[in-house]
């Protein structure tokens, strides 16, 4: 048991971090991430599709393989029955990678690869390979990065190849915090800079865990190792988190990262704290612990503090306030008024797992300049009724490089009606990807399933 008030103490441990090594034949690294977003270029009205469209040739499901859509969009149910998928990436020629997240006893994780070669929206080859699975997946310059628990590994993938050329990864960090809650990495390259989340052990750093009345520890000991996105070299091996360095802090959980490629600026979706009212009945009614607080999505800059665990996000009041673990009442600001409220307020408990920056020339133009995210859904009671936040994916509408605050409903329907939730819930979205063209991937890691989203103009 921690003591609130424990003082935090950092102990520097020197370990050895290897130099980056990267392959003689790279490109020259990506921008990197930007301090200000700067403008993207639109594209031109969407019109219906040309013969060489794939989405001419798509076969999509007469059901959109039991999601609903905006008029003039469809779904192929590009693979199915994969597992816990989890997040998704695309090579330049389409080839697409899954992480497959490993089952509660630690076994089953591996990596899928998918392509469609006949371009009728549906996979036709695939492939499995590696035995370690688990969220985050990127490729990169001919690396395919994977996010384990405790570990990030990477793979000499070539563009055109669904398979890695050593069935051996070579290991770029290890030893990462994977205890309590908040375990999953995510993982974003951006030129040879790799920023890893790394999510809180617990929901609001109290002494108990998510015990009624529990005061939360003052200061926080958990933000020194978690609760953040640490960066690395991502042409290093056999790093430790002592090699990289905190990017971001006070944010609880960033499951969803995406780079935007317009600007090189860094996104994320944060899950926002749990039990208000299970764990403070007296200051929040069970109907204000459905509306609070917010999921956050942000744009993550070197230096950024969320103020996790001390705030958290009031959609109702629009501005931050100070948590009942830290003396709040629902009504106090305190520590937490010089934090602006986020660029995007999310459903509270939406569950924001995967996000995805629109690319290609697939989709309309309103749909060229944001970002998706995907939402898993509810963590509410298995009995709860009503308006159930998530299991759906959002469209975030962006202009010159910066969100405007709006959200809207894209696909929804994974949850198909079905009650109890999660439980009777026959999918749950996760994983989103664009693919060279600019049709959307969308995964989920209940029925294993990925969607591909074309616009048909129909």
């Amino acid at each position: 048991m921690r003591t609130a008030g424990t003082l935090l103490t950092i102990i520097t441990t020197v370990v050895a971090c290897s130099d980056g090594n990267p392959s003689a034949e790279d490109p020259a690294p990506d921008p990197t991430i930007a301090s200000e977003g700067g403008a993207s270029t639109p594209g031109s009205d969407a019109t219906p599709p040309a013969p060489d469209d794939p989405s001419a040739r798509a076969r999509c499901a007469p059901d959109n393989g039991g999601i609903q859509l905006p008029d003039g969009f469809c779904a192929a149910v590009f693979a199915d029955h994969l597992g816990k998928a989890r997040h998704i990436t695309v090579t330049p020629s389409g080839r697409v990678f899954v992480a497959i997240a490993p089952a509660p006893d630690g076994t089953g994780g591996h990596v899928v690869g998918l392509f469609d070669a006949n371009r009728d929206g549906v996979a036709d080859q695939q492939t499995a390979f590696g035995d370690l699975g688990g969220n985050g997946i990127t490729w990169n310059r001919g690396q395919l990065y994977v996010a384990a628990a405790d570990r990030i590994v990477r793979y000499a993938v070539r563009d055109g190849a669904l398979r890695p050329q050593s069935a051996t990864p070579v290991v770029v960090v290890s030893d990462l915090p994977a205890t309590g809650d908040h375990t999953a990495k995510t993982v974003v390259i951006s030129g040879d800079r790799m920023f890893v989340n790394i999510g809180s052990p617990s929901n609001a750093c109290q002494v108990d865990n998510r015990a009624v009345h529990s005061p939360g520890v003052n200061p926080c000991d958990e933000l020194a190792t978690r609760a953040g996105i640490w960066e690395f070299d991502a042409t290093a091996t056999d790093q430790t988190l002592s090699c990289g360095t905190r990017f971001a802090t006070g944010t609880r959980n960033t499951n969803a990262m995406a780079l935007d490629p317009a600007t090189r600026t860094l996104w994320g979706g944060i899950n926002g704290r749990d039990q208000l009212h299970e764990d403070w009945p007296e200051r929040f009614t069970e109907d204000q612990d459905m509306l609070l607080p917010s999921d956050e999505v942000v744009a993550i800059r070197n230096g950024l503090d969320r103020g996790w665990p001390y705030c958290y996000h009031d959609v109702v009041a629009g501005e931050m306030k100070l948590a009942p673990e830290y003396g709040g009442d629902g009504t106090q600001q305190g520590r937490c008024a010089s934090i602006p409220s986020p660029d995007v307020a999310l459903p509270a408990h939406a569950a924001v797992l995967g996000m995805a920056f629109a690319t290609g020339t697939q989709l309309p133009r309103k749909y060229r300049e944001g970002a998706f995210v995907a939402n898993h859904g509810t963590r509410f009671d298995a009995n709860a009724t009503g308006d159930l936040h998530g299991y759906d994916v959002m469209f975030l509408p962006f202009s010159h490089g910066r969100a405007t605050g709006a959200w809207e409903e894209f696909a929804v329907g994974f949850d198909a009606g079905m009650r109890p939730l999660p439980d009777a819930a026959p999918h749950r979205a996760v994983g989103l990807a664009m693919m060279p063209d600019g049709s959307l991937l969308i995964g989920d890691d209940k029925g294993g399933r990925i969607w591909r989203v074309f616009f048909t103009g129909k």
